[in-house]
Parts: C-alpha cells; structure tokens; sequence
C-alpha cells in the first residue's frame, strides 16, 4: 500500500518555478534518501509537503493514504499523518520540552477518530511514555524539564527533533538534513535514533547531501538523486556511496 505518493509536482516561489515535475512513492516501512547538489530543490520539496504557505503548487499532486491533501493546511496535513523534522530547529524560550510535546501529541490523538493508539490523560502517565522514548534518542530525561531547544547542541536539537517522531508517530517523517553543522559522532548519534523510533508501519524520508548519516542507519530502501528541481534517478543503498564517492555531475549528465 502506498502511503505518500508525489504525482508531477511543480512549485514555484513567485514567478521562479523551483521544483519541475517531482515524482515519488513511499510505502509503510520504508527509508529513503534524497540526496543533491545546494539549490535543487529538496528542501522546497520538504516545505511544501508541509504546506509552507511561501511555496505555490502550480502543478500536480500530494496524496496521502491515496487522498489528495493539496487543500490541507500545515496542521491539518500534520493530523493527517505528516511530520517535517527542521534543518535549523528554533529555540523556543518560556515553552517546556515536555509540554510542548504532550500538547502536540493530545493535539494529534484527538484529531485522529478511530485511532487505536492510547491518548494519554494524565501528565504522569505521560511522562513515562516520554522516558520510554527519550532514552530510545539518547537524550537525558533532564531535557524534558527544559525549554524547547534552549541551550541544545546541534546533536541534541536533532535528537530531539527524533523524539518528536517517536512520540508522535507519523506515517511520513521527512527529516530535512538532520546531518546539518554536526561532526561525525553527533551525526552516528542522530542516524541511530532514526533508526531505533523508526516502525514497519510508516515512512521516513532523510535529505542529505551526504552519505555519511545513511552509512549509520540500520536500513535503507531507497536513494533518489534529486537535482534540476525533480528526482533524476532512484536506486538502492549503492547509489549512496557511488554519489559521495563521484559526486553529482555523472548524474546530470546522464539525464542531460
């Protein structure tokens, strides 16, 4: 079954056509990689999945469990099932770690009717989810008691973008280069998160540039060669290694 499927997608920022004709398809279970040069796109493919109202759809589709979600706004994909980890994730001064992320999930739980997942009522019960959980990041509990972000490293403002899709479950989690300004043992650190809250039943979806976070992972399905505003090829693991060791322009010629 296919959980998000991207059919034909164009985007433009004001007259500036910036993706061209995106096409993709995700099943439960799966990682994929997006990987591409600066400028071609990835991130306004990561952005408007998520419906940043900067980024127009002039053609094309978004669907979701086969259900177009063009017309949903930001929170209503997120309900949906959509979750968008950021490349530069804000500190948020004055809002608690742990508040934040039992409003969001009280938030998702009572918008998804028929779901079978426990709401969690009680504030003890969940903070033992959240330990649960945590410790699955590599995070202290103490970070729970903390404002959002604040006074985070970069490894552990992207572990706790990770805890944010282990408590909340998505079906689509599209982590936008969670490697970003990390050295290498905070991006082995944050790989090993994805792969410990990733589940058999949703997607995850990393752009990168590189290939080293993708050597951590536990698994990955799919490499899609992402460039000119579109995906100009897909393969396995491989194809990883083959652009980190040759780079991007074999690729665009190929496709030239």
């Amino acid at each position: 079954m296919v959980v998000l499927e991207i059919k034909d997608l164009h985007v433009s920022i004001g007259d500036k056509e910036i993706l061209k004709g995106v096409n993709l398809k995700t099943n439960p279970g799966e990682v994929h990689a997006i990987m591409g040069p600066n400028g071609s796109g990835k991130s306004t493919l990561a952005y408007t999945l998520l419906a940043h109202p900067k980024y127009q759809v002039t053609k094309g589709d978004i669907l979701l469990d086969g259900e177009s979600i063009l017309e949903l706004t930001a929170d209503q994909r997120a309900k949906k099932g959509l979750f968008l980890a950021f490349q530069y994730p804000t500190e948020v001064s004055g809002v608690g770690f742990s508040h934040f992320l039992r409003t969001a999930y009280n938030s998702l739980s009572k918008a998804m009717d028929g779901d079978d997942r426990e709401v969690f009522i009680t504030v003890r019960e969940f903070q033992k989810y959240l330990k649960e959980n945590i410790a699955k990041v590599g995070l202290r509990e103490e970070f729970l008691s903390r404002y959002l972000n604040e006074g985070f490293s970069g490894g552990e403002k992207k572990r706790a973008e990770v805890l944010q899709m282990a408590v909340l479950k998505p079906k689509v989690s599209i982590l936008d280069e969670p490697d970003s300004g990390l050295d290498i043992d905070a991006v082995q650190s944050v790989a090993q998160a994805i792969s410990k809250v990733s589940t058999k039943d949703a997607t995850v979806i990393i752009i990168t540039h590189y290939a080293r976070i993708l050597n951590f992972l536990d698994k990955l399905d799919y490499v899609h060669v992402f460039a000119e505003g579109k995906v100009l090829q897909t393969g396995d693991a491989s194809l990883a290694q083959k652009l980190e060791a040759e780079g991007y322009e074999w690729a665009l010629e190929k496709t030239a």
